[in-house]
């Protein structure tokens, strides 16, 4: 596999794709826990390098009237990130995870600036990106796990273990706890260990 550009800074380490192990999902059951391996979890962007320093995309249409900032997720499994808001902008890396949650920082006619959970910024065509909500589990650590509980409260019962990386489309938010679901999992797990929604948001 390429490696990353150096001038895309923060897409190697801890985000970028090529470099996360696969995540796992421990379920709890009858107070054991199983680890069971989430294909989901290397939810992170697949990121390809191209011509350094620039980017292509897209995310919601013309421009929008919606709030800027706001969270999408990536619609297309190939999605090119431009340094600036139109195709004479070279390619500077590729998003080929469908459904990894961005932030939309600004928007220019049909473009949008994006950026994603280490930071890094650019642009994309408003088609390719969708409004569905999508978050991704983000830790302190890589190696701690974020528990899923039965209902929004840190006392009821723990139905699996997320580790960093895991990604699941939201259900509701309560401004403190989210509800997520993936592949094997549906929970409650609290807002703040999660990218994809912001601190005190609630969704219904």
């Amino acid at each position: 596999m390429a490696a990353l550009p150096q001038s895309a800074p923060g897409l190697a380490g801890e985000i970028n794709p090529l470099n996360r192990p696969h995540g796992y999902v421990a379920m709890m059951h009858n107070g054991t826990a199983m680890i069971v391996r989430a294909v989901l979890v290397c939810a992170a962007l697949l990121v390809l390098p191209l011509a350094p320093g620039t980017a292509q995309a897209a995310s919601d249409s013309g421009s929008s009237g919606l709030p800027v900032p706001r969270f999408v997720s990536i619609k297309a499994d190939r999605v090119n990130v431009r340094a600036g808001p139109d195709k004479d902008h070279d390619v500077a890396w590729i998003y080929t995870r469908v459904g990894w949650p961005v932030e939309i920082t600004a928007e220019f006619e049909d473009w949008r600036r994006i950026r994603d959970s280490d930071g890094t910024e650019g642009w994309v065509y408003h088609s390719l990106l969708s409004g569905k909500r999508m978050a991704a589990v983000q830790l302190k650590s890589k190696t701690d796990l974020a528990p899923l509980y039965v209902q929004p409260d840190a006392h009821s019962a723990v139905t699996a273990q997320l580790q960093f990386g895991v990604l699941g489309e939201v259900k509701s938010c309560t401004g403190s706890w989210c509800r997520i679901a993936g592949g094997g999992f549906d929970g409650w797990i609290e807002q703040n260990d999660l990218w994809g929604v912001y601190p005190g948001e609630k969704i219904e």
